[in-house]
């Protein structure tokens, strides 16, 4: 049976929302692939076919999110799920010597802009009393370690605004829900190293990380429960990690 629900993801041009946009067309999702690099917007179209449209746009930009949310045709505008993956580290440095342009990124693509494509979509869930929100978190939202600072600081953000967002919609029937992941190997080093190749490779060296797709699962399980289950809160780690700072490198 088609299961034809529509799902929109932002940051869905590499990693974890690459991932997680291929196995839900897998499983017979819409989906609405959301992301800034048009080339692979393209590629990902012509590879998953009428079942994906794409946006492009900058989630921290704010006209820019409800002017792209507003241009979706007909078809693809009543929107189920919302994945808030887009969001990256930039920097790993204490805070006397880190960058203020590095805060302002993170700052805001990983709060502004998932609370901007947050309050763009949920008026229609609202009034259909039906929808799931999900973002992504991280362990560092969890618990802070040195020289992560302002990155831990706006996954803490996303966390609180994960718990108040639920609360405030319970009374529609909208899950509100968080993964926080752990070591997930995808370009998420390299964007905070700046391109550094050895130093991205570093963060894994000696142990086993997560990839993509193993969120991309643990997605799939929560869009996938009866309607009156809402797997709340999820931390995934790689078995070689005990903490954001407890890592077995062999």
């Amino acid at each position: 049976m088609m299961n034809n629900r529509l799902v929109l993801i932002t940051g869905a041009t590499s990693g974890v929302g690459l991932a997680t946009a291929n196995l839900l067309a897998q499983h017979q999702f819409r989906v609405i692939c959301c992301g800034r690099r048009k080339e692979r917007l393209r590629e990902i179209k012509n590879a998953l076919g009428k079942q994906c449209h794409t946006l492009r746009f900058d989630v921290s930009d704010s006209r820019d999110v409800f002017k792209a949310i507003d241009s979706l045709p007909g078809e693809f505008s009543k929107i189920d799920v919302l994945i808030n993956n887009a969001g990256n580290a930039h920097g790993l440095d204490s805070v006397e010597s880190s960058s203020l342009d590095d805060w302002n990124a993170m700052i805001d693509s990983n709060i502004k802009g998932l609370m901007y494509v947050t309050k763009a979509i949920i008026g229609p869930m609202i009034n259909r009393k039906s929808g799931h929100i999900i973002n992504i978190g991280s362990i560092a939202g969890k618990e802070v370690y040195p020289k992560g600072s302002v990155y831990c600081a706006t996954k803490f953000a996303v966390d609180a605004f994960t718990k108040g967002l639920r609360l405030d919609l319970n009374s529609h029937r909208i899950k509100v829900s968080a993964v926080h992941p752990g070591l997930v190997e995808t370009e998420f080093s390299l964007v905070r190293f700046k391109g550094d190749r050895q130093k991205a490779k570093n963060v894994y060296y000696g142990m086993q990380p997560l990839i993509a797709q193993d969120i991309a699962q643990c997605i799939l399980f929560m869009v996938t429960q009866p309607s009156h289950v809402n797997v709340a809160d999820m931390v995934v780690l790689p078995t070689d990690q005990a903490s954001s700072i407890i890592v077995n490198r062999q």
